[in-house]
């Protein structure tokens, strides 16, 4: 009878053991799923985040062209009015036969002066349109090549009718350094996957750094450090990637083109930076302004 009694509370004990095990397990399997179920609504937040500032971006260019365009029609319009009145002068002037030859051809002079403004005015806007219209296709190609690494270590934007590429020193380079670190070299490869596809285009490398004195046995202050930075990553733009070298530019700005306040952490971190900035070129450039084609 002892035997049977203490096979029962054995047997009771281990169900009992056998239950909180399994209790335990379904607890774990139910926080590593809700880990996964909280990074994914974290993603899916941050993937809103980048198509919302895209969205608006695009609104931003497309009020740009919308203005642009409707200046050319303004500026149209008063070239039509213009003609139409110097038509209307030189019919009257005829009828009244008091057009000599001379004053007849000046007028016609004028109305073909007029004609090559009105081509001119056309051909400018529409390479004007074509040239936003690549540099938004170029910013989307970027930022999507680029959409794994933080914002806040590369930033990508359209200033002054051209592309700017601008990634931290952070990311780039050790402290007061000029050797680019490894993780880095996948961002600029990623960017000259990129500029290798737009031949067109020539590439500004600038360094630039805070407003911090700096020194060591090799470089002088921070000109010679921006300087160093902007020639290490255009080295590696052509050495590894293939970029060509007659496109590349390397410059170096020290602390003189800040981007943000100086007087804070936060605005110096913002301004210790390289800028990669995509141009058309020069003759390509000069052409569009002496022919607007």
């Amino acid at each position: 009878m002892r035997q049977t009694l203490f096979v029962l509370v054995a047997l009771s004990m281990l169900s009992s053991c056998v239950g909180k095990k399994k209790l335990t397990d379904l607890q774990n399997r139910y926080n590593e799923l809700e880990s996964a179920r909280s990074k994914a609504v974290a993603d899916l937040a941050d993937c809103d985040k980048k198509s919302a500032d895209l969205n608006t971006q695009l609104r931003t260019k497309d009020g740009e062209i919308q203005s642009r365009n409707t200046r050319i029609q303004e500026l149209q319009s008063q070239i039509d009015d213009l003609k139409k009145n110097n038509n209307n002068l030189l019919d009257r002037m005829a009828d009244l036969s008091i057009v000599s030859k001379q004053g007849a051809e000046s007028i016609k002079k004028s109305l073909e002066t007029l004609n090559e403004q009105t081509k001119y005015v056309n051909n400018l806007n529409q390479s004007m349109q074509r040239k936003d219209s690549l540099n938004l296709a170029l910013v989307m190609n970027l930022k999507r090549s680029l959409a794994d690494i933080n914002d806040q270590d590369v930033q990508v934007e359209v200033k002054k009718g051209v592309v700017y590429v601008s990634i931290s020193d952070k990311l780039l380079f050790p402290s007061g350094k000029w050797e680019i670190n490894k993780p880095a070299e996948d961002v600029l490869g990623k960017v000259a996957s990129v500029v290798n596809d737009h031949k067109e285009l020539d590439i500004l490398v600038e360094g630039h750094t805070d407003p911090v004195p700096f020194s060591s046995d090799n470089l002088k202050d921070n000109w010679d450090l921006s300087v160093l930075r902007a020639t290490s990553v255009v080295r590696m733009l052509q050495g590894k990637f293939g970029v060509a070298p007659e496109r590349l530019t390397a410059g170096g700005r020290g602390e003189f083109v800040p981007k943000s306040d100086n007087t804070t952490p936060d605005g110096r971190k913002a301004n210790r930076r390289t800028e990669i900035i995509l141009t058309p070129k020069l003759d390509q450039f000069f052409n569009l302004l002496s022919t607007g084609k």
